[in-house]
């Protein structure tokens, strides 16, 4: 099976350094210092336009977790239909009910949505905060999504690789895993070796400095030092490095 790297794009220049440096599909996004959000159309339609990529975009309203009330899911499913006509190849989500369990309705509801262009249908790291993965997955089979993105429920994928090699044993016919958080060069080939899984996402992060990031009075720093005037980007050299660790 071809192994696959996704690097996680914040946009245009982030998706043509993923590109440059030889990924062939990209999770796009938007605010990836908030776990990622949804990606603007110009992020999308540019990177369609001047790459050959693979473009999975996120559709994630707001920060914090993955229980939607109406508004946000309304906004959820404009996103899609937004996305999906301006290009996309699919959408990553994740919608929860209030106990940790998948919000089967609004799962179903993204879904037909994606199919609807002929899409992939992810369903993004809202996994790692299942209350039980194993009846979680059972239920993502069922409603028919494509990929699960999870991190084993733990913080770095390295330390939920058992859980992720257990769950690719029982359930990797049916469904395809990407594992991600804390993957890099480094792991990327020793997750997949052990684990039988064939994809890894990783952000390949490096840092840009834009001076006027903070003011006398003012800060608009959302990393701490050294890193108080830079932001996050996708490193061109780290996605090389990371798609020639798992060649065979």
């Amino acid at each position: 099976m071809e192994r696959i790297i996704e690097v996680c794009c914040g946009g245009y220049y982030d998706a043509l350094q993923a590109y440059k440096g030889g990924a062939k599909r990209i999770e796009l996004n938007s605010a990836l210092h908030l776990g990622g959000l949804t990606p603007t159309i110009g992020s999308l339609v540019l990177t369609k336009k001047n790459t050959d990529l693979k473009v999975i975009c996120m559709d994630r309203p707001r920060s914090a977790g993955f229980h939607y009330d109406e508004t946000d899911f309304e906004t959820m499913k404009a996103d899609a239909h937004a996305l999906m006509q301006n290009g996309a190849d699919g959408i990553a989500f994740g919608c929860l009910d209030e106990d940790g369990n998948i919000d089967v309705e609004q799962t179903r509801q993204m879904i037909e949505i994606i199919r609807a262009y002929h899409g992939e249908v992810v369903f993004h790291r809202a996994f790692d905060c299942v209350k039980d993965p194993y009846a979680s997955i059972e239920t993502l089979i069922e409603l028919g999504v494509d990929r699960i993105l999870t991190s084993g429920l733990k913080a770095k994928a390295m330390q939920g690789k058992e859980l992720i090699k257990d769950l690719q044993a029982k359930y990797g016919d049916r469904i395809q895993l990407l594992a991600g958080s804390g993957m890099n060069a480094s792991n990327a080939k020793e997750m997949m070796d052990d684990t039988g899984i064939s994809q890894v996402h990783s952000s390949c992060k490096s840092w840009l400095n834009d001076p006027t990031t903070t003011g006398k009075e003012v800060s608009y720093s959302f990393a701490s030092s050294p890193h108080e005037n830079d932001y996050d980007v996708v490193d061109e050299a780290l996605v090389r490095e990371l798609v020639a660790s798992i060649a065979d």
